[in-house]
């Protein structure tokens, strides 16, 4: 059985002045505060949803 590849995703901007939708997103990663990180598998629903508020979050290796 192969083992699921984590992705480890932080959060580095507020999301003060953003869009609700964008906002509820970032919520769907599991980010609640400014610098938290969050660990989940790496899925294409969850690269979409990085890819959506790419310019609030940053993936760590």
């Amino acid at each position: 059985m192969a083992e699921k590849t984590m992705i480890k995703i932080k959060l580095v901007k507020g999301m003060a002045g953003c869009r609700q939708t964008h906002r509820d997103t970032v919520r769907g990663l599991g980010l609640k505060r400014l610098h938290q990180t969050v660990e989940l598998e790496d899925t294409a629903a969850v690269r979409g949803m990085i890819n959506k508020v790419f310019y609030l979050v940053r993936v760590e290796a």
